[in-house]
């Protein structure tokens, strides 16, 4: 059975960081910024973690 190739587009979106988690940017950053509010666009900017539910499918996604 061959190698499973890495999902590049993904593997740009999403970090690995020393614990092993997985980090990520935010959506619905670029446009329509007039709709939200300071706050929320300022909650935009910072990365988060992928969600449990998710990290097992993309992990396997970024094997390779």
């Amino acid at each position: 059975m061959p190698k499973m190739k890495t999902k590049k587009t993904l593997a740009k979106r999403v970090k690995v960081t020393g614990s092993g988690q997985l980090k990520r940017g935010h959506a619905y950053t670029s446009h329509f910024a007039a709709n939200k509010t300071h706050k929320q666009k300022v909650n935009l900017r910072k990365s988060t973690l992928v969600s449990k539910s998710d990290y097992k499918r993309i992990k396997l996604l970024l094997q390779g």
